[in-house]
């Protein structure tokens, strides 16, 4: 398939790897173009501009946050004014409910397809091609993207017609990902202070009722207090967990855990935390117990 590929951060720069060496025909575009270095000595090809890499049946868009989506999607020469009627827009960012209503709906007028596919895994498992791919849009658009869902990813779920479900439900995941590393922080917090080593702790926990993936790599994480270089840096956790607030808002679900878990990404990073990975949230009540976490 000819494509195009936007956004070659951590996460990106594996996804488009992993697409060019399944023989896609990838043209690549990054704000920084030396990111596209490697890329292009793999066999792919380099966009001047986002217009660039927008010639093709699709386009995927793998970007930080809701800012950066919007610069590429709807700037000038981005990729609602580039896309050619009936290709395919496929975004892989982790962004808000609202703007992928908006880019579905602006999609649609303008004659193209919009298909929210976020995925799950941190940039080693990106470069691994084993991401677990979350897909929404129209069932054909979906079926079309298939091979580049395949081609990044172990596994694709598709939850429904609607883009904005795919976001909803990758927002919520990692809700549920910030839960279990302020748990396991604080019960690391409690252990430790009595003196219990954490490694030996983590390793009667992820080998009795806690062996899940998640358990193993952010337990390890916050043992070993390991949070540079950042995987998934803390700013985007606190991002998440502030679109799943307003998502929870429009529906009208309290999530009482998400504000306190607002408050600790709010902690984390007045403390000086922008650059650490978001699992050292689970070093922030060892920190409030008198431990030093330096």
């Amino acid at each position: 398939m000819k494509l195009g590929f936007i956004g070659l951060g951590r996460m990106g720069a594996g996804m488009a790897a992993n697409l060019v060496r399944a023989g896609h025909e990838v043209s690549v575009f990054n704000r920084t173009p030396a990111k596209a270095a490697p890329l292009v000595e793999a066999g792919a090809v380099a966009a001047a501009d986002i217009a660039g890499a927008c010639r093709g049946q699709a386009v995927v868009s793998m970007l930080s946050n809701d800012e950066a989506v919007e610069a590429a999607a709807y700037g000038e020469n981005g990729v609602l004014a580039s896309l050619a009627p009936g290709a395919t827009h496929v975004s892989c960012s982790t962004i808000s409910v609202a703007l992928s209503r908006r880019l579905a709906a602006d999609h649609a007028a303008a004659g193209q397809r919009f298909v929210a596919a976020p995925v799950f895994g941190r940039p080693e498992v990106a470069a691994a091609g084993e991401l677990s791919v979350v897909a929404a849009g129209d069932p054909d658009a979906v079926q079309a993207m298939t091979p580049l869902f395949e081609a990044i990813g172990r596994q694709t779920f598709v939850v429904g017609e609607a883009p904005d479900a795919a976001n909803l439900v990758k927002l919520s995941g990692n809700f549920l990902i910030a839960a279990v590393i302020e748990s396991l922080g604080e019960a690391m917090a409690l252990v430790g202070k009595a003196g219990v080593d954490r490694a030996a702790y983590l390793d009667v926990l992820t080998n009795t009722l806690f062996g899940a993936p998640v358990y193993r790599t952010y337990g390890r994480l916050i043992a070993e207090r390991q949070f540079e270089p950042a995987g998934f840096a803390a700013p985007l956790g606190q991002k998440d967990i502030r679109l799943v607030l307003a998502a929870a808002e429009e529906l009208q679900v309290p999530l009482p855990l998400a504000s306190l878990l607002r408050d600790r990404f709010l902690a984390l990073l007045a403390q000086g935390g922008e650059n650490l990975d978001w699992s050292a949230i689970g070093a922030l009540a060892a920190k409030d117990a008198g431990e030093s976490i330096g």
